[in-house]
């Protein structure tokens, strides 16, 4: 099996602000034909550092693909440091010039000088084109070793790689297939899961599993390896539904789905609809729901009643209830989602109560306290959650709470 390195160039990827997506888009396309990937780097602006990564990575590597770097400012180190450390010069191509400046005529103004800088290119390297940008790729094979090193944003170096780089190393991966499915696991903890997916997962000596926490969900990386695309696909498949088959109702994507994406397919199945009250979670619970394509045949309306006023003018809340029980109650979310179906005419009605915290918690009710409310055909019901994190974790675990009560209501 081929190994590869990824090397990520540009200071602003190391900020705060800024994620390399390049690689995992990347991997996913190399683990596709059996290139396993050992290595990723990030390296700023660094000309010294990246000669430095770049002859590593050269060394330790069968395949390297950098990604940045290859624009006209000063910033854009890539073809010098690069050349340096694979010891060859770089190469002036007229023709790279002349064709960028028919592209910025076209734009209808004169290329400025300073692009001229991306006309050179690697003394041997193929010239990879970029119809979607002004930085051409470069692909480099030498000692055994093959180097592409291609522009930065997505939408030019996801079609230069897929036209250009990918049928190359198909070409040498051998017959080493890989083929993934991703299972998620709601109401259920990291090491509760594995107790139960270990002694099925552990029976597939060619398969890579993974099980890990995100945020809210636990999620089952199936990677099948065989020598055809067919009969990885078909272990992967084999050992996913037997994982899914163990695990129960807790499994509620076995494709990587999200929650909200589960629960609007389910929706859309049964021709129903639903609108969702919330109070902690802001909307939250609203957003997801809307974020999925053609969810306006299934979500109906929402309403962020944030206080008790809210709740008992928009929804119909019992003042009593408030002052019986209070805002986070099992009460009060019941009487939420039961004015929200009422309210919108749906079939379900979802609804979220809950202190999120810093402050606001008790002895009684600590911070991440949070009351689900749900009302439609099988009637009104709540249940309770204490949920861990700061704000932001317990908002959004209200919100998958919420999405996932919801869907254990729709039934299969």
């Amino acid at each position: 099996m081929l190994s590869a390195e990824i090397i990520a160039i540009g200071s602003e990827l190391l900020t705060p602000e800024k994620t390399d997506t390049n690689s995992l888009w990347l991997t996913a396309r190399l683990n596709e034909i059996g290139i396993d990937v050992k290595l990723k780097t990030i390296v700023g602006d660094d000309g010294a550092r990246l000669e430095e990564t770049v002859k590593d990575a050269m060394r330790r590597s069968d395949l390297v693909i950098t990604t940045g770097g290859l624009g006209p400012t000063e910033d854009d180190i890539t073809r010098h440091f690069t050349a340096n450390a694979v010891g060859r010069e770089l190469v002036y191509h007229d023709e790279i010039e002349q064709h960028l400046r028919e592209r910025f005529r076209l734009w209808g103004r004169e290329m400025p000088e300073i692009n001229k800088r991306q006309a050179f290119v690697i003394e041997g390297a193929e010239i990879l084109p970029n119809p979607n940008g002004s930085a051409v790729g470069m692909y480099v094979e030498m000692d055994g070793k093959m180097l592409a090193i291609l522009p930065g944003p997505p939408r030019e170096n996801q079609p230069m790689f897929n036209e250009y780089v990918f049928p190359k190393l198909q070409a040498v991966s051998g017959d080493v297939f890989v083929r993934r499915r991703m299972l998620k696991v709601s109401g259920k903890g990291e090491s509760a899961v594995d107790e139960v997916a270990a002694p099925i997962y552990t029976a597939y000596p060619n398969v890579q599993t993974s099980v890990l926490f995100n945020k809210s969900e636990v999620e089952i990386h199936v990677a099948a390896t065989a020598d055809t695309a067919d009969k990885a696909q078909a272990i992967a498949d084999e050992l996913a539904e037997k994982l899914a088959e163990a695990l129960g109702s807790a499994v509620f994507s076995t494709h990587g789905e999200s929650m909200e994406e589960v629960v609007g397919k389910r929706l859309a199945a049964l021709g129903q609809t639903v609108a969702v009250a919330e109070s902690c979670t802001g909307g939250l619970v609203g957003e997801r729901l809307t974020n999925v394509p053609g969810s306006s045949a299934y979500f109906i309306e929402g309403a962020i009643t944030y206080s008790n006023e809210a709740k008992m003018r928009t929804l119909g809340v019992p003042a009593e209830i408030l002052d019986s029980h209070g805002a986070v109650s099992a009460q009060c979310a019941e009487a939420m989602a039961a004015g929200m179906r009422a309210h919108a005419g749906t079939d379900h009605a979802i609804s979220v109560t809950g202190i999120a915290g810093p402050d606001g918690g008790s002895e009684e009710k600590p911070v991440g306290t949070v009351f689900l409310g749900y009302a439609g055909p099988s009637g009104v019901k709540s249940v309770k959650f204490v949920l861990p994190g700061d704000r932001y974790l317990i908002r959004w675990r209200s919100s998958q709470a919420a999405l996932d009560y919801l869907r254990r209501q729709l039934g299969k």
